[in-house]
């Protein structure tokens, strides 16, 4: 429902009070050893727990100091980029590393062969859940309508508050392989809904992975090439999981420490990582990528994109925030291994859909960049590009919708979701509660 212009003027009113009574001095924090985000002045995180799931490096211990170093991702104590290497041209390897990053091993052809079972088993919806949950009050924001239908299968769930792990393990599996049908389906809904346009709803194929249901669920005619599905597969891979200390894993772990199910707990991480500091990144990537291609011409010529990245950083052009986005990490300094790994399927895809010239104003703002940033800075600092660089447009090219894009990100990290709540159950039996120190002032 719409503001009216009195309750508007009444909402300014009241938020200019609360900005008075909620403002606390930036020189507080300081002062009192408060660090902001959970990171500390250098951007390291606050260590806040230990996991056995995966490790993020982008620096190394170097007379007794940390030195930037080629990043490094590893799942389960499996170095990402061998992890992909060891894959077959088309074998798609969603279910094996969902495997090893949820059971703790690389799997034998008999468990896999279950595992996958598993999760074929549950590629399926309540009886009329589409119609009743998914097409009513359809939106434009899919992860909110996911958000909605995870929240709601917890009511088909007669088990959803059993607290075994057996059963906990069971309701990941099984939103696992529900996801893909939560994103493809919410998008056609709002299509027909919101877009005046035609809807339709395949159902998974058994025999398919789960990159290849995902495009066969979202094209009207089903069809896929075996690069595409390839591609998508291993940036499903990429973007499973990465550390404890993201905002949405932590908002796993956090909501599972007050023993909440697994419904709530999922839900809770959708409504992180949706955030555009989060999941979004790869949107923004695409933003300023259409505003560079309007106001270059060349994109071979480096001096002129140079040019107009420098406009980008002297908050002269795009959003005026004065940002490259896509360059730089929290934690990868020289490089980050995800978008290393992924740049091979990334051109693969580009030579099938004839988009070399666009691919070449990428990798150009790639080489550019850095240097770019840092002659900005007082104090430079390495910056690489990362995987959300290169992610968005990958998207693109497979014809993936803008809407997407961040519920595409979850059908991916659901499993590090479902990794992460396991281990919280398992290994500790203590609820978040991090201290608050309070500065107000008493007046009584």
């Amino acid at each position: 429902m719409a503001m009216g212009k009195g309750q508007s003027k009444y909402l300014e009113r009241q938020i200019a009070i609360c900005r008075d009574n909620d403002a606390i001095s930036p020189r507080l924090y300081e002062e009192y050893g408060v660090n902001l985000g959970l990171r500390d002045a250098d951007g390291k995180g606050v260590l806040t727990g230990l996991t056995n799931i995966s490790e993020v490096d982008g620096t190394k211990a170097q007379g007794g100091r940390n030195v930037p170093c080629e990043g490094e991702l590893w799942y389960r104590g499996y170095k990402v980029q061998t992890l992909i290497n060891s894959l077959g041209k088309s074998e798609p390897g969603f279910g094996k590393i969902a495997y090893l990053l949820l059971i703790g091993e690389l799997p034998s052809d008999e468990s896999l062969k279950t595992f996958k079972a598993s999760i074929r088993q549950y590629r399926k919806l309540p009886t009329n859940f589409t119609r009743d949950v998914i097409m009513k009050a359809p939106s434009a924001d899919i992860m909110n309508s996911m958000t909605r239908s995870i929240l709601t299968l917890a009511s088909y769930d007669p088990m959803a508050k059993d607290a075994s792990l057996e059963n906990n393990l069971r309701q990941c599996l099984q939103l696992i392989g529900q996801f893909p049908m939560l994103a493809a389906y919410g998008y056609h809904a709002h299509v027909f809904a919101n877009l005046d346009g035609s809807m339709y709803i395949h159902n998974p194929s058994p025999e398919l992975s789960t990159a290849e249901n995902f495009l066969m669920m979202l094209r009207p005619d089903r069809s896929y090439t075996p690069v595409e599905a390839k591609t998508l597969d291993t940036a499903l891979i990429l973007h499973m999981e990465h550390g404890g200390g993201n905002n949405s894993t932590f908002t796993t772990r956090v909501v599972t420490s007050s023993g909440s199910d697994t419904y709530s707990t999922i839900g809770a991480a959708m409504s992180s990582l949706k955030g555009p500091k989060h999941g979004g990144a790869n949107i923004k990537v695409m933003n300023m990528m259409a505003d560079i291609r309007a106001h270059i011409k060349d994109y071979s010529d480096e001096n002129e994109i140079a040019a107009y990245l420098n406009r980008i950083l002297d908050r002269d052009a795009f959003d005026h925030k004065g940002l490259i986005y896509g360059m730089g990490h929290a934690v990868y300094t020289l490089s980050d291994p995800r978008e290393r790994v992924f740049k091979k399927y990334v051109r693969e895809l580009a030579a099938e859909k004839k988009r070399e010239n666009d691919l070449l104003l990428y990798e150009n703002i790639e080489k550019l960049a850095p240097g770019l940033i840092n002659s900005k800075r007082r104090h430079p600092k390495p910056v690489c590009a990362n995987v959300d660089f290169y992610s968005g447009f990958v998207y693109e090219m497979l014809d993936i919708p803008e809407e997407l894009y961040t519920p595409l990100f979850a059908v991916a990290r659901i499993v590090g979701w479902s990794a992460h709540r396991m281990e919280e159950l398992i290994c500790t039996d203590k609820i978040i509660r991090p201290a608050y120190m309070s500065v107000m002032e008493r007046l009584e």
